[in-house]
Order: structure tokens, then sequence, then C-alpha cells
């Protein structure tokens, strides 16, 4: 005799990486951390997360990117199954599979991105009904970067970070991002930022969006915007990786409208006219041999969002 009673199937969520348009990094506050004001942009580079009714909550992680990716309870997106479970109260146990395509530790976010592919995710598994502004809601407490990532599209971030408020974008940019064989320490990036500041003896003012990018955006203009890409982080991150000024002064040498180092690094994100110009400077990128990845991309595009389930 069988059971009436059949586990949900698995559900598979894509989510993508983000670029940081402009990083204003504000003083310290109170409670450790800088204020804020970016504008970050959701890019079609993906990692999926699937979850599936399990004995015991667990994870594993596969892909071209899977090493160095903790595959025990440090894991972002397991963190984010277990902190859903305990709003959905009775909320049955999960096994979380990432097929990792986001670079790690370079800048994009893909440890948020997959704690947000996880959260959308478990909502639906478990059919718990959250409204997506509860969800970010519940993404602000794991990390600066998580609510973006269920957003998606482009979006100004204040706070640390984690306040989300739509920005107007038009069309389509182009990307093309140089990935770094070893990650940089988000902490240690921004302790180096401090320690520079300091050093220049520099009054640090609360941070704004800048009205040009704003309007480089609303207009769709890629040399408006490429001419206005700004990060607060980026001289910090050249400090600890001398290599990334190379990279960038390389890549506008080879036609790039504009670039910046993403977040915290070490991955440096340039602007192009057109998807053409983007294989040309990656073709020339790759052939300097100065990284250890040549990825293009396309954004804005969609938050994290459910998929048909992978079958390998």
């Amino acid at each position: 005799m069988t059971s009436a009673y059949a586990d949900p199937p698995p559900v598979t969520v894509r989510v993508p990486a983000k670029v940081n348009l402009e990083l204003n990094v504000g003083p310290v506050r109170a409670d450790g951390y800088h204020s804020l004001s970016t504008i970050y942009q959701a890019v079609a580079i993906y990692d999926d997360v699937t979850v599936a009714i399990a004995d015991d909550w667990g994870v594993a992680v596969t892909g071209p990117l899977a090493a160095g990716v903790p595959a025990d309870e440090t894991n972002l997106a397991l963190r984010a199954a277990r902190l859903l479970g305990t709003h959905v109260g009775s909320a049955e146990p999960v096994h979380v599979t990432i097929r990792k395509n986001i670079p790690v530790a370079g800048g994009m976010a893909g440890g948020s991105a997959d704690a947000a592919a996880a959260l959308v995710a478990c909502d639906a598994l478990w059919d718990a009904g959250f409204e997506r502004e509860e969800l970010i809601d519940l993404a602000a407490e794991l990390g600066s970067d998580v609510p973006f990532l269920i957003l998606g599209g482009t979006a100004m971030g204040s706070g640390r970070g984690e306040q989300m408020a739509s920005a107007l974008a038009r069309g389509t940019f182009h990307w093309v991002f140089a990935l770094s064989d070893e990650g940089l320490s988000t902490p240690a990036v921004y302790a180096e930022c401090d320690r520079l500041r300091a050093r220049a003896g520099v009054a640090v003012p609360e941070p704004r969006p800048t009205p040009e990018l704003m309007s480089a955006l609303r207009a769709g203009d890629a040399r408006a915007l490429a001419a206005t890409l700004r990060n607060d982080l980026q001289e910090a991150a050249i400090s600890l990786r001398p290599a990334l000024g190379e990279i960038l002064a390389a890549g506008l040498d080879e036609g790039a409208l504009g670039g910046v180092v993403s977040g915290s690094g070490p991955t440096v994100a340039f602007l192009v006219a057109t998807p053409e110009a983007g294989i040309d400077l990656a073709v020339a990128l790759t052939a300097s041999g100065m990284t250890a990845d040549v990825r293009r991309a396309s954004g804005p595009t969609h938050g994290a969002h459910i998929i048909p389930t992978r079958v390998d």
C-alpha cells in the first residue's frame, strides 16, 4: 500500500551576478558597517540553485567554479534556507544544490546570489506564500547584496547597501568581465580603504548617488554611463592587487568605453558599446594573459526566478 502523500518536486532558481556601476563608501557607522550609496545592475552570468525535500539539511556545490565554495553549515544559501525555515515553522529539511558559474570572491556577489536563490526556491518548495518584499526583508539579514539579487534589474542601494529602490535604466548595456584566479577578501578591501583614507587625512562625507550616472541610465547612454563609473574601493583593491590597475589600463587601451573594479574586486568590469566590441575586447584580454578568465554579459537582467529543474 502506497502513501497518498508525496514530497513536492525540487525547485530550481536561476540567479544573476551583479556589477556596481558606482559604489560610494561613506564613514563607518556605529554598527561597524560603512554607509554606502551604490547603483547595482544585474548581469547575465548565472548560478542555478536547486532545493529538494531531504531527511536532513545539507548543501552540495557543482559546476565550473565550485572550488572554494563551502559545502557545510557556513554556506550562505544553506543559511538562507534555514532562516526562511524558522519563519515557516513547519518547514521540512532541504538539500541545496548549487551549480556555480558566478566567480567566487570576485566582487560579483556570487554567495549573495545563491542565498537570494535559496530564499525564492524554498518559498516555492514549501508553498510558504511569502511576498517578494518579505523575502527581501529576510535577505537583508543575510548580507548587504542579497536583497538586490532577489530584485534584479538596476537599483539604488543605501544604508549598508541592503535598502533597495529600483532605478530606471533604458536599453541594454554590454559588459566584459576580467576575472582573477584568486579572490579578494571584502573586509580586507574595506580595511585598506580606511587605511588609505586615514593616511591621506581626507574627510569622508555621507555618500549620495551621482546625478550624471542616473541621467546616463535613464537615457540608455553607454558612453555617458562609462564616464561616470565609480568605485571608492577601487584604489584599495589595486593597492592590495596592483595587477588590477594594469588590467584596467589594458582594457581601456583595447577600446572599452570605461572600466571599474566590481564591488570589492578583484573582477574588473568593462563597459563596451556593442556585443561585437565585447567579443573583440574579450579576445584581446584573453590573449594578453593578464586574466584568469574573461566573460561577456549584458544587463540589466531579472533577479532570482524559478526555471525548470535540471536533469543531469
